[in-house]
């Protein structure tokens, strides 16, 4: 897959709740400063992480607004729109970037305001 396609399916995944593959897509030594999970190295780090994901949510939609896409560097400007298992909406504008090397992600950072994650996050 190339650059375009890998973030297409990130998206994808990650909006049908298929955490598994969406996992496989990043390089086993992946690296991804994530806004509210912080650093995390390593993809069986991230799909360990990530098995807890669907307690968090009762819904979870991560819709891409808009994508810049330069050889193996790619990134989107994208809407959260999520609920918590009590019935609280959480609405937020993100950016992603992304690096891929060989076909997977290698390097993945977000950038968004904490405030609306508070009811997940408890902060």
């Amino acid at each position: 897959m190339n650059t375009t396609e890998i973030v297409e399916r990130y998206y994808a995944l990650a909006n049908a709740g298929d955490w598994d593959p969406w996992c496989d897509l990043f390089a086993e030594d992946q690296t991804m400063d994530e806004q509210l999970a912080g650093h995390v190295e390593g993809r069986e780090t991230l799909r360990e992480m990530m098995k807890g994901f669907p307690d968090m949510y009762a819904e979870f939609a991560n819709r891409p607004v808009h994508t810049v896409v330069q050889g193996d560097r790619a990134a989107v400007v994208s809407h959260i729109s999520a609920r918590t298992h009590s019935g609280v909406a959480v609405e937020a504008d993100v950016c992603n970037y992304f690096q891929v090397a060989d076909g997977h992600i290698v390097y993945m950072t977000n950038v968004h305001d904490t405030v609306p994650f508070a009811p997940v996050t408890g902060k």
